[in-house]
């Protein structure tokens, strides 16, 4: 147990500051302040005594040099228990600081609100950091507090041992404080990073802040939690979750393909729905109105659609959200949801809600990671997207107007498929996807195959792949799967080309009479 006498605030976010101090004086803490912090503690009647007074060495440099002084340091680093510290403090006339309450510059929201080179720099806190670390070294004697969130826990220590803190509560906030410190570095050093076009900087370092415990991780038996990274992306992590059962991890990793998927295509160009079942599309589509687009996503394959994951580019509304509610849902993620479709989806109770404010940008640059044995694995974000424009025609037959059109869809949505892929696609909507397959035909085989399946479910007499084009995620390395496709009745390919048998699988295209172009631009998602 450390009885607390001396505490040492220092703030700049005030959040529930008078009430703690408040507390710790009634205990008879002596309180030691700076700047504004003490200021609003004066303002609250309380008494202080400025770190300069305390040191005898007035704030320099325009308040860049206030507690980088032995007085303060020694105060927090001097050990009780080792008789030459206790020795020397007397000497230097050195007290012991029991208590310090640090946040420190604001300089995530600094940057985030746009500021320019010099202000970011002056956001940059030092004497913050030293203190925090310094206090969070000498746990065993001082207490460290660097969020507000932890007033209540420690006054309830203070409360239940007669004004000491235990070791338990102490080491806890020592971790906390670490954590603090190393994320906020994190983030200047990211900063750097990005003003110096650095993207793979020597030393790469993230942090995350615990936004929620998880139930479990993929499986049972497996544990997990969320953490987000502050980027400002419009997402699952920052959603806000209007109703439903708690999101699990599989709910969080497929609810943020969905939606990175329906952001491809803009709002201003249409609705647009995509169905997502273990992290792969099973049926998207853009419409005359939402309601359209999600008929037609569902029927490219009804039976994946059950227990899936429901994303769209635009406000939810009533008649949508009633289409849905037909069918055992996890998840709708939109934008926003007006009140009518609010109201109907509230009878689904365990169906989760997310509105975003928002989509994100799919050229927004960015870095993704994966986790090796003892490494990360670190890419910059798939940004590019679906244009005619770079098609490049490889075939005697140019395609058609329309089906340059479903080929640009195509396109888009094999980007997010795992590989292999194929995806056939028509009139605005998949009506076939293949994913995740070690040979490329195999995709084409299971696309047609799925397409066929749901043909039969509507009572069609022939699958919607019948007219249809054709996207593959990479090249053909063979013509054996441009031969799927054209038993399934595609009339145009997209593909990136790059193979030593382009001219076979080109030849095998004019053939059969399709159109085949080039987009150049491989799309592997693994």
């Amino acid at each position: 147990m450390i009885m607390i006498a001396r505490a040492l605030l220092s703030v700049s976010d005030k959040t529930g500051l008078v009430e703690f101090a408040l507390a710790l004086a009634e205990r008879g803490v002596e309180l030691l302040s700076t700047g504004g912090t003490a200021k609003a503690l004066r303002d609250a009647g309380l008494k202080v005594i400025e770190v300069a007074d305390h040191t005898g060495s007035p704030e320099i440099l325009d308040g860049r040099v206030k507690t980088l002084h032995p007085k303060v340091h020694g105060g927090l680093l001097g050990r009780r228990d080792v008789a030459d510290h206790v020795v020397q403090m007397q000497e230097h006339g050195i007290g012991n600081i029991d208590l310090v309450v640090v946040n420190l510059y604001p300089f995530e929201a600094t940057v985030a609100r746009g500021a320019d080179w010099d202000e970011t720099i002056e956001n940059i806190d030092i004497g913050g950091p030293a203190m925090i670390r310094s206090a969070a070294k000498n746990h065993d004697h001082v207490t460290v507090v660097v969020e507000p969130a932890d007033y209540k826990d420690v006054l309830a220590d203070l409360s239940a041992h007669g004004g000491a803190t235990t070791l338990g509560l102490r080491r806890r906030l020592a971790a906390k404080a670490y954590a603090r410190t190393a994320a906020y570095d994190a983030a200047i050093s990211g900063w750097f990073a990005k003003q110096l076009d650095d993207t793979f900087p020597e030393r790469l370092s993230l942090a995350g802040a615990r936004a929620a415990m998880l139930r479990y991780g993929e499986n049972p038996h497996q544990s997990a939690a969320l953490y987000v990274t502050g980027e400002k992306r419009p997402g699952v992590a920052t959603a806000k979750q209007l109703q439903g059962k708690e999101l699990s991890y599989n709910n969080l990793n497929d609810t943020d393909a969905a939606f990175e998927l329906v952001a491809e295509f803009d709002p201003a160009e249409g609705p647009a729905v995509v169905i997502v079942k273990h992290a792969n599309p099973c049926g998207v589509a853009t419409g005359e109105t939402l309601l359209d687009a999600w008929d037609k996503a569902l029927m490219c394959d009804p039976v994946s659609a059950f227990g899936g994951i429901v994303a769209v580019n635009s406000t939810l509304d009533k008649e949508t959200a009633e289409a849905i509610s037909r069918i055992f849902t996890e998840v709708i993620v939109a934008p926003e949801a007006d009140e009518d479709a609010r109201a109907v989806l509230a009878a689904k109770k365990n169906l989760r809600l997310l509105v975003t404010g928002g989509l994100p940008d799919p050229k927004a640059p960015g870095l993704v990671a994966k986790t090796l044995a003892g490494a990360l694995l670190v890419q910059t974000r798939d940004t590019l997207g679906a244009d005619s424009a770079r098609f490049e025609v490889k075939t005697k037959r140019s395609p058609a107007e329309q089906e340059i059109a479903d080929l640009e869809f195509a396109v888009k949505v094999a980007k997010h498929v795992k590989s292999n892929t194929i995806v056939f696609a028509k009139n605005g909507a998949t009506v076939g996807i293949g994913a995740g397959q070690m040979s490329r035909v195999d995709s084409a085989r299971i696309a047609f195959r799925k397409a066929q399946d749901a043909a039969k479910a509507a009572g069609l007499e022939e699958p919607l792949t019948k007219g249809s084009v054709a996207a593959s995620d990479a090249f053909f390395p063979f013509a054996d799967g441009l031969d799927v496709l054209v038993e399934a009745g595609a009339t145009a390919v997209a593909q990136p080309g790059g193979s030593i048998r382009d001219g076979e699988v080109i030849a095998a295209a004019d053939a059969a009479g399709l159109a085949m172009v080039f987009t150049g631009e491989r799309h592997f998602r693994h």
